[in-house]
């Protein structure tokens, strides 16, 4: 499945790749079920896409996972590309930490599987941790609980941040892209008001997640006000991991709390 992004009309967010939809990764499965792809992507206005990718790689059984198309998500930037890998493992940590390993397990492939190549590309020239995230997985399908290797998390969680302010980019933009692609998975993930791709709405508090950390190195007094606006939409899930409610917020309601987190931001 492909979902075209919407433009946020007036908020600088506008369609780099003209006509073509950024997949996340297809079919990537979930605890509570799983998806049927991820929300389409687009990248910032004036920001342009480092074009790194290759061929769309074949989905991993044992994971129910699908592949993604490598040019698509080798068409985003690198700060973008690495802040969405970052939604996919915050997801991922949080429901590991929660108990819900095979939940987990998925969206912990991001940074190791090689469907998953183009969207780490360039990251090795950050400093990228490859073993890190492999122990993770490895202790996860091992059956270890998360408190077993709490040290290995934290390091996982340690390399992504250290990476993120070695890719720099704009702050702003990098909420902008996540608010956008945050509301897509949330709209994905629900039907007729419940929660049916519970991968998607995992993904979903994944990306507010980032964007929540991304507000702190806002200026001013964008800062505070961004921080609040996150925290708020991030108080639409359930507290500490995504788990699927029997009565989840509106779509509408996310979408309403995206776009004040949108005008908070500095223009």
């Amino acid at each position: 499945m492909k979902v075209e992004l919407k433009t946020w009309a007036g908020l600088g967010l506008a369609t780099a790749l003209a006509g073509a939809g950024l997949a996340g990764c297809a079919g990537e499965g979930g605890g509570e079920g799983g998806e049927g792809g991820e929300a389409a992507q687009t990248a910032p206005a004036g920001e342009a896409g480092e074009g790194e990718g290759g061929e769309g790689e074949g989905g991993e059984g044992g994971e129910g996972e699908g592949g993604e198309s490598g040019s698509d998500i080798g068409a985003l930037p690198l700060p973008q590309r690495l802040a969405f890998m970052s939604g996919h493992v915050a997801a991922g940590l949080a429901l590991y930490r929660a108990g819900e390993a095979e939940a987990a397990a998925p969206h912990l492939m991001h940074p190791i599987s090689e469907g998953y190549e183009a969207e780490r590309a360039g990251l090795d020239r950050l400093g990228f941790e490859p073993d890190t995230f492999r122990s993770v997985s490895n202790a996860l399908e091992q059956g270890k609980p998360a408190s077993e290797i709490e040290r290995q998390l934290e390091a996982a969680e340690a390399n992504l941040s250290a990476m993120r302010e070695e890719a720099g980019g704009d702050p702003a933009a990098l909420i902008r892209f996540l608010m956008d692609t945050a509301v897509e998975e949330y709209s994905a993930a629900l039907t007729d008001g419940k929660v049916t791709d519970a991968a998607e709405y995992q993904d979903a508090w994944g990306f507010v997640t980032v964007a929540r950390e991304l507000s702190s190195e806002l200026e001013g007094s964008s800062s505070q006000k961004v921080a609040a606006a996150v925290d708020e939409m991030l108080g639409l899930w359930p507290k500490d991991a995504p788990l699927s409610p029997a009565d989840p917020a509106p779509a509408g309601q996310v979408s309403a709390l995206a776009s004040r987190v949108l005008l908070a931001l500095p223009q």
